[in-house]
């Protein structure tokens, strides 16, 4: 009778012994298999994110090397301002109060910036696709003093700025010089009115009557 019970005892405990061995092997198969998609997955994102990286640097270091190669703008037209990032046009525009008119005596000086501008842009030799944002803004001198038309006219002088701009890139167009018909260069033309940063204080307030141009380098894949 106890050899009997006996065996029961063991017919039972192997088979359920097998069940339960069985199982935590599939529980640690499986967390095994997890475990394995888990590691490739993040070796995979560290693969990109060291591609993304690799690729950041040397778009850093193309624009590096386009930067320096602008400095060849740097002269009698043009000067870099290194604490605003920026060309500032040396040709000293003056517009008359509210005019948007560019004055004959500052045409052909503008027009050799403007070859100048263009020359430079399309010599400049890359590795990678590159295309340059060209920001052409015009600008507006206040009234001196309290004057209250700075305050009226404040939306008016937007407008005026803008003429200005405008008329200097009809200007370029008018004699050969059509930035839209370049692939690499994007040009924007805009008016900041009596604002603006890097403007001229005080006794120089008139000589914001003027040109800004910002040249934005823009590395990569071209088009889209």
């Amino acid at each position: 009778m106890q050899d009997s019970q006996n065996r029961s005892s063991n017919d039972f405990f192997w088979p359920s012994y097998v069940d339960l061995m069985t199982s935590l092997f599939v529980v640690m198969l499986v967390l095994f298999v997890y475990s394995f998609k888990l590691f490739k997955d993040r070796e995979n994102d560290l693969k990109k994110a060291n591609g993304e990286l690799k690729a950041k640097a040397e778009e850093l270091e193309q624009i590096t090397k386009i930067r320096r190669s602008l400095q060849r703008l740097e002269g009698k037209y043009f000067r870099y301002d290194p604490n605003l990032e920026r060309h500032e046009l040396l040709v000293p525009v003056q517009f008359k109060a509210g005019q948007d008119e560019i004055q004959d005596a500052y045409k052909p000086a503008l027009l050799q910036a403007g070859r100048t501008l263009r020359s430079v842009l399309k010599t400049i030799k890359t590795e990678q696709p590159v295309r340059y944002l060209v920001i052409v803004e015009g600008m507006a001198a206040r009234y001196a003093g309290n004057d209250a038309r700075n305050q009226s006219q404040e939306q008016l002088t937007y407008q005026l700025s803008y003429r200005r701009a405008l008329n200097l890139l009809n200007f370029w167009k008018q004699n050969g010089l059509n930035f839209s018909q370049d692939s690499n260069i994007e040009l924007i033309i805009g008016g900041s009115g009596f604002y603006g940063t890097g403007r001229y204080r005080g006794a120089k307030e008139g000589n914001n009557k003027r040109f800004l141009i910002q040249v934005i380098p823009k590395v990569g894949r071209i088009g889209g």
